[in-house]
């Protein structure tokens, strides 16, 4: 049997500006704060299509947009084992708006995005209000900019 997809996304124009390092990478600027306006792309799977012939209703997507604003617009994500830590968090409210995560990078805000997604969608198919409880998140893309990105599929 078949299935059936579709794609939501919000691409790197939508000014998700987001400052970050890789701490680890030492042999590389990539160790420097440094930004891009992220993008996302997410496809969405289903067995069945809902009554309109939709895989997935976009006008639910209110939360995850929120939750994309809230994280990654205008932030600055540092990794909870960062070495500098410390030095990092006293920007936070003075020059900075900080987001500690448990690791940063495009592979892995992948698979955040995936996760919140997919508890949204499990969620909405607890309380009812799915409009097609068969969709499921596929994967999530993560874009640094048109030439880089990640893809978390679960």
């Amino acid at each position: 049997m078949g299935k059936f997809y579709s794609t939501k996304n919000y691409g790197n124009d939508r000014g998700l500006s987001c400052a970050f390092r890789q701490w680890r990478s030492t042999h590389s600027h990539c160790s420097l704060l440094h930004g891009y306006s992220l993008g996302f792309k997410l496809i969405f799977e289903c067995d069945t299509l809902d009554e309109r012939n939709w895989v997935m209703d976009f006008g639910g997507l209110k939360e995850f947009k929120n939750w994309l604003e809230q994280t990654f617009d205008h932030t600055t994500v540092i990794a909870e084992d960062d070495p500098e830590f410390q030095t990092l968090m006293l920007l936070d409210g003075k020059v900075a708006d900080i987001r500690v995560m448990p690791a940063v990078g495009a592979e892995r805000f992948a698979e955040m995005a995936y996760n919140k997604m997919s508890e949204i969608l499990n969620n909405q198919i607890i309380s009812g209000e799915a409009l097609n409880p068969t969709v499921r998140v596929k994967s999530v893309e993560c874009y640094e900019h048109g030439a880089n990105s990640a893809i978390y599929e679960g």
